[in-house]
């Protein structure tokens, strides 16, 4: 929906949470206490009561709004502008955009939307062929007065893991530069180390084991033949590996671009959170207008407690 059509939708409080009931009783209710999916409505408190227990489940319960002081509508604003904008926002342009005065509620908000991004994401696997290689994202992390480290081993840099679905394409290019492989769905994840024990188990968690690894000559998946079925290590000169894997390079360049550009520096601690807020909008790229409704089930589906 355009912000006009968001403005029509929802224009006060009331409206969000009308909507937000009709949402959560679509996805089902379930009771904290004794895991009953039969709930009734009480409107006198605006809660759902167990017809078991009679355990109560509040609105918010159970989502990323749950023990939260905002407004239902600054929420649901908030999840409007971060997917309706091809560009990241950030939070002091969220606070000034929402009319809030203090820093920490907007961004401690927006990194819970953005860990919900993050479950959603985590739910599906990559399947078919699959681009794999690493990425160092530079971040904001305390150490101490040491000296600090160049290259992969820097205190400045985060480890990435990424991994994107790549299918040939069939048929003539329709022009000069075209890729000869067409993208699908993207992971990026945090790593602690470029251990083939660490990348090997997230490979196995995140990818089906049916899927066909593209990889380059990296010793650290040396070991994935444990967990898929198809590894194809190509040995080649590290200035020939953007064209051999060209999907994951190009997910690496603009989420460095985006987290630069936006943000400038970002924490080591959250970088994963940022990373899933790209991912997140990069896997719907087609998905236009629908993206934020996506987002309100992903953020009621979320299990908080």
């Amino acid at each position: 929906m355009t912000i006009f059509e968001f403005s029509q939708k929802f224009p006060d409080e009331e409206s969000c949470r009308i909507d937000l009931r009709n949402l959560r009783e679509q996805q089902g209710i379930i009771c904290k206490k004794c895991q009953c999916i039969k709930h009734y409505w009480q409107s006198g408190r605006c809660q759902w009561q167990c017809s078991n227990c009679g355990f109560r489940t509040t609105l918010r319960s159970g989502t990323i709004m749950e023990c939260s002081n905002l407004k239902i509508l600054q929420w649901y604003k908030a999840m409007f502008l971060m997917t309706v904008t091809k560009k990241n926002i950030s939070a002091n342009e969220m606070k000034r955009q929402l009319g809030m005065k203090r820093y920490e509620p907007v961004w401690y908000m927006m990194h819970k939307i953005r860990a919900a991004m993050g479950n959603r994401d985590d739910s599906y696997n990559l399947h078919g062929a699959v681009e794999i290689d690493e990425g160092m994202f530079e971040s904001v992390k305390s150490y101490s007065d040491t000296k600090s480290k160049r290259g992969r081993g820097s205190q400045r840099q985060s480890k990435i893991l990424v991994m994107a679905e790549s299918e040939m394409v069939s048929g003539t290019k329709k022009y000069k530069y075209a890729k000869t492989r067409a993208c699908g769905f993207f992971k990026m994840k945090k790593i602690q180390s470029f251990q083939a024990d660490e990348i090997t188990s997230l490979v196995a968690d995140f990818i089906d084991p049916n899927a066909s690894i593209i990889s380059d000559g990296f010793k650290a998946y040396n070991k994935l033949l444990s967990v898929v079925n198809k590894h194809q290590p190509v040995v080649k000169q590290p200035s020939q590996t953007v064209k051999l894997l060209p999907w994951v390079h190009i997910a690496i360049a603009n989420s460095k671009r985006s987290l630069l550009s936006t943000y400038h520096h970002v924490s080591y601690q959250y970088i994963q959170n940022y990373l899933n807020e790209f991912a997140y909008k990069l896997n719907r790229r087609n998905f236009g207008t629908n993206i934020f409704n996506r987002l309100l089930v992903a953020a009621v589906a979320a299990i908080w407690y």
